[in-house]
């Protein structure tokens, strides 16, 4: 029996697992091995926070997919995936985390026991899950399998979202709205800049019009001043000052699907070099989300970008968007497109992206950025949230 509380039918897992299997048989390949928790929980529906052991998803072209990972997890496994518990494998507590012994010996006896020793067999080389320890260990215990690399695989097959995914991020989409509403709301000089982070969690968890929030993949970047100069740092215990300015980039997060967005905060008169930058960026905005239609690519909506902002006297040199959806942490993206010269990658349909325009200056940044999706006519923002450098006294 699957479980009651699957967040997509049957059904639709039955299709992505098809539409995987479409790839699989493109690539040459037997059989994938998917240690990703976005590409687990996307064929599977797996949810759990045991990542940080080794696991995976063993899908072959026929029947269904297994599960397989650490013995506790495996009763978690039982609660969140759509097939029955014989497909539900989990190792020995002593292969955790034991110089001495590898779990991939574990998970090579059930590719044995499947026939597929010999097969050639896709693994996702590139990927925050998956060790150069496990890859030599499966070579070790398989030598007369063909190991391939698969990364990106399932992720591009997850590209075109279902109407259902996209309800999901639209609620994640109202969850940021509060976010955000929470920080204008709330920030204020002299506040200690955990304190504010504490109101987005609570704002994030507690969710919207009675959808709960679920852990976003990425914390909250929430920098100042010249920390704001670069754009992957948190929080402290600083206090908020007069004429400095705040980015704060965060996800609302609903059933994994994460709907990234950020806006920045200046307390007091900002700059007119600020002010310059705002208006160069939300013009620049503009010229992109013109370009985000069917049949266009995404370096379209880059080039139109770029060039906006370079007529404005600013520039970028980093990618200005990529593709989003279901995640798990360190990265809220999919790693997949992105928005930048030289991405011929086609625009679809229920195609779902960060446009990303931020620009980090030599005395502090600027981040106004749109969860978007591309529909049959054009583009869509996700989220209502005002356009502008908010500014406060």
């Amino acid at each position: 029996m699957a479980p009651s509380n699957l967040p997509f039918t049957l059904a639709e897992y039955q299709a992505r697992i098809a539409k995987t299997r479409q790839a699989m048989n493109v690539a040459g390949l037997d059989a994938i091995f998917v240690t990703d928790p976005s590409n687990m929980a996307w064929l599977t529906g797996y949810d759990g926070w045991s990542f940080y052991v080794h696991q995976g998803v063993l899908l072959t072209l026929d029947g269904d997919p297994m599960w397989w990972g650490r013995g506790m997890d495996a009763n978690g496994a039982k609660r969140t995936v759509f097939m029955g518990h014989d497909d539900i494998l989990g190792y020995d507590d002593t292969y955790v985390q034991n110089p001495e012994k590898h779990p991939m010996e574990d998970l090579s006896k059930h590719i044995r026991a499947r026939g597929l020793d010999t097969g050639r067999i896709g693994i996702e080389l590139d990927n925050y899950y998956f060790s150069a320890a496990a890859y030599l260990s499966l070579t070790k215990e398989l030598p007369s399998a063909k190991f391939q690399d698969a990364a990106g695989l399932v992720n591009w097959q997850r590209a075109i979202k279902s109407d259902t995914e996209i309800t999901y991020m639209r609620r994640a989409a109202r969850i940021v709205e509060h976010m955000h509403q929470v920080v204008l709301e709330k920030a204020e000089v002299g506040m200690r800049k955990n304190d504010l982070v504490a109101e987005i969690y609570h704002a994030g968890i507690m969710g919207v019009d009675g959808h709960w929030g679920d852990y976003p993949a990425m914390v909250p970047m929430a920098p100042s001043g010249e920390d704001a100069t670069a754009p992957h740092l948190t929080w402290d215990d600083s206090l908020l000052k007069k004429g400095e300015s705040t980015f704060f980039e965060i996800a609302g997060c609903y059933r994994r699907y994460q709907c990234p967005q950020s806006r920045t905060l200046f307390f007091g008169k900002p700059p007119q070099k600020f002010l310059d930058a705002e208006k160069a960026v939300l013009e620049a905005v503009v010229a992109g989300l013109e370009q985000a239609k069917p049949g266009n690519r995404c370096e379209d909506i880059a080039n139109a970008f770029n060039s906006t902002l370079n007529k404005l006297g600013f520039e970028k040199d980093s990618r200005c968007g990529y593709a989003i959806g279901l995640s798990y942490p360190p990265d809220w993206g999919e790693r997949t497109m992105s928005f930048r010269k030289d991405d011929m990658s086609e625009l679809k349909p229920g195609m779902t992206f960060h446009f990303m325009p931020a620009l980090w200056l030599d005395d502090g940044g600027l981040e106004i950025t749109e969860p978007v999706v591309i529909t049959e006519t054009g583009v869509d923002c996700l989220c209502n949230t005002p356009r502008e450098l908010f500014i406060k006294d």
